[in-house]
């Protein structure tokens, strides 16, 4: 956390943070670091306040914020409001892990299948980010994590809409990292094999831990801690870079 302006309240925002992977970044950065927590949700509001009671639990303070990262007006509303009633507030950290999947064979996949899953991961980034970014630019430091996915890198058969959607954010990541790293803010992408959580659940996980050198799926606090160590000023001069954990399976 940058030790300028230390009477300013500094948050962590985590896209998709009541569940899977972004439960377990709310949960280690609140171990972590003395980020104060915004667990964005989109509908499961039970979910995100089981997710902050373990935040406190791990002895760190946060809140809810329910906002769907594709709809543009709704994320302005929603943060534009937080910010009035937070005027010292720096959102310093950026977590954007917001994803879906709709899995199938691109020549029968259907358009909302297409689109709702590059909404949520491309979309989601840009209306979180983009919107976000002024503050952090005259804050003159930041952290922004994109969480990506192996199939955004190597691309997944029956994935072709989320392989396009990663790989699109990672391009991005690279991008933008370029544009902002004067302003010591940091993009970074993390690139998660197989995980076991929600969107893995029904996998055959018995057959696909064979195609893992390491023999097995990760657990969502091996993510954690790795998002954590980017958002440390340990991670000062890594930036644009996609960091894969995946038990050394690429390709």
């Amino acid at each position: 956390m940058s030790e300028n302006n230390k009477n300013i309240t500094k948050h962590a925002l985590i896209t998709g943070g009541s569940r899977g992977i972004g439960k377990a970044v709310c949960i280690q950065l609140a171990k972590d670091s003395n980020y104060h927590i915004l667990i964005n949700y989109q509908s499961n509001k039970q979910a995100a306040l089981d997710t902050l009671k373990e935040v406190e639990n791990a002895g760190g303070s946060g809140e809810i914020l329910q906002f769907d990262v594709t709809k543009i007006n709704e994320v302005h509303s929603v943060l534009d409001i937080w910010h009035d009633k937070n005027k010292d507030a720096i959102i310093e950290v950026i977590v954007n892990n917001a994803g879906i999947t709709k899995d199938g064979l691109f020549m029968w996949m259907k358009p909302e299948d297409w689109n709702n899953v590059v909404n949520t991961s491309l979309n989601g980034f840009f209306n979180v980010t983009q919107h976000l970014i002024q503050k952090l630019l005259v804050h003159k430091y930041g952290r922004i994590i994109n969480i990506v996915s192996l199939s955004g890198l190597k691309g997944t058969p029956g994935q072709t809409n989320y392989s396009a959607a990663k790989g699109a954010v990672i391009a991005a990541t690279k991008a933008l990292s370029q544009e902002i790293a004067k302003r010591n803010i940091t993009v970074n992408a993390v690139a998660p094999g197989f995980i076991k959580t929600d969107m893995t659940a029904e996998l055959d996980e018995k057959e696909l831990k064979k195609l893992v050198p390491a023999n097995r799926f990760g657990e969502t606090e091996e993510v954690a801690h790795l998002v954590s160590f980017l958002v440390s000023e340990k991670a000062s001069y890594i930036t644009g870079e996609v960091i894969n954990i995946n038990g050394g399976i690429y390709s």
